[in-house]
């Protein structure tokens, strides 16, 4: 058995959203009892990540980490048509991934005691984001 929904997610720019809640409710309003969450973002320059729930800095310093590992305006980069932040977005996009599988039982998401589901924005504005949430079982 499989459900899907789709959910759509303002971002402000650069950063993470937490979308635990997001999923967690349509884990809960499933017909399906036990199995996985697929949860996939239809965009090349945002990504998903599972993280540290509790403390915040956890999220600016990976944001920092990205700063390094795909910094935005690099002279080698021949990918600019969006701007500065363009091929950096999709650089960060590798590194975050786009798509997420979390087990779920009895209405409720697996996850660990400090683990939380996040939607990275790599542009520096915001943008409407798409996220495609497939339930089997």
């Amino acid at each position: 058995m499989a459900e899907q929904q789709r959910l759509v997610i303002s971002t402000r720019g650069r950063g993470s959203i937490e979308i635990t809640d997001e999923i967690a409710a349509l884990v809960r309003q499933a017909k399906v009892e036990a199995g996985i969450a697929h949860i996939f973002v239809r965009h090349t320059s945002c990504g998903l990540a599972i993280t540290e729930n509790a403390d915040a800095s956890v999220r600016r310093d990976l944001e920092m980490l990205m700063q390094r590992w795909a910094p935005d305006a690099d002279p080698a980069y021949r990918h600019d048509m969006e701007g500065d932040d363009d091929m950096a977005a999709h650089g960060r996009s590798l590194l975050t991934g786009v798509s997420l599988t979390v087990p779920f039982a009895n209405g409720r998401l697996l996850l660990g005691t400090w683990q939380g589901i996040y939607l990275f924005e790599h542009r520096t504005q915001g943008h409407q984001r798409e996220i495609v949430v497939t339930l089997l079982g």
